[in-house]
Protein backbone atom coordinates (compact mmCIF):
# COMPACT_ATOMS: atom_id res chain seq x y z
CA UNK A 1 0.00 0.00 0.00
CA UNK A 2 1.39 3.40 -0.92
CA UNK A 3 1.05 6.67 0.95
CA UNK A 4 1.20 10.22 -0.27
CA UNK A 5 2.99 12.98 1.57
CA UNK A 6 2.74 16.67 0.84
CA UNK A 7 5.85 18.79 0.62
CA UNK A 8 6.22 22.40 -0.43
CA UNK A 9 7.87 23.31 -3.72
CA UNK A 10 11.22 24.17 -2.12
CA UNK A 11 11.37 20.81 -0.33
CA UNK A 12 10.45 18.97 -3.52
CA UNK A 13 13.17 20.82 -5.44
CA UNK A 14 15.75 20.04 -2.74
CA UNK A 15 14.81 16.36 -2.77
CA UNK A 16 14.81 16.27 -6.57
CA UNK A 17 18.36 17.67 -6.59
CA UNK A 18 19.47 14.77 -4.37
CA UNK A 19 17.65 12.11 -6.39
CA UNK A 20 19.59 10.02 -8.85
CA UNK A 21 18.42 9.90 -12.48
CA UNK A 22 17.21 6.31 -12.18
CA UNK A 23 16.01 6.66 -8.57
CA UNK A 24 12.41 7.08 -7.44
CA UNK A 25 11.53 9.44 -4.61
CA UNK A 26 10.76 6.38 -2.48
CA UNK A 27 14.23 5.00 -3.19
CA UNK A 28 15.75 8.40 -2.44
CA UNK A 29 14.02 8.66 0.93
CA UNK A 30 14.95 5.08 1.79
CA UNK A 31 18.58 5.82 0.92
CA UNK A 32 18.66 9.03 2.94
CA UNK A 33 17.20 7.27 5.97
CA UNK A 34 19.68 4.39 5.63
CA UNK A 35 22.61 6.81 5.35
CA UNK A 36 21.42 8.74 8.39
CA UNK A 37 21.12 5.54 10.43
CA UNK A 38 24.62 4.51 9.33
CA UNK A 39 26.01 7.91 10.32
CA UNK A 40 24.37 7.73 13.74
CA UNK A 41 25.70 4.22 14.29
CA UNK A 42 29.17 5.26 13.16
CA UNK A 43 29.17 8.07 15.71
CA UNK A 44 27.76 6.01 18.57
CA UNK A 45 30.31 5.50 21.29
CA UNK A 46 32.84 8.01 19.96
CA UNK A 47 33.07 9.68 23.36
CA UNK A 48 33.21 6.43 25.30
CA UNK A 49 36.23 6.35 27.57
CA UNK A 50 36.80 10.11 27.28
CA UNK A 51 35.69 13.13 29.25
CA UNK A 52 34.25 14.78 26.12
CA UNK A 53 30.65 14.39 27.34
CA UNK A 54 31.49 16.23 30.57
CA UNK A 55 33.14 19.03 28.59
CA UNK A 56 30.10 19.26 26.29
CA UNK A 57 27.72 19.47 29.28
CA UNK A 58 29.85 22.17 30.90
CA UNK A 59 29.96 24.17 27.65
CA UNK A 60 26.18 23.85 27.30
CA UNK A 61 25.65 25.15 30.85
CA UNK A 62 28.01 28.03 30.12
CA UNK A 63 26.17 28.91 26.92
CA UNK A 64 22.77 28.74 28.65
CA UNK A 65 24.04 31.10 31.38
CA UNK A 66 25.11 33.53 28.68
CA UNK A 67 21.66 33.44 27.07
CA UNK A 68 19.83 33.67 30.39
CA UNK A 69 21.74 36.81 31.37
CA UNK A 70 20.55 38.75 28.31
Amino acid sequence: MSKSIRVDDDTHAALASLKGDDETFDELLTRLLRERRENVRAGAGLWEGTDAADHARAKRREMKRGVDSR
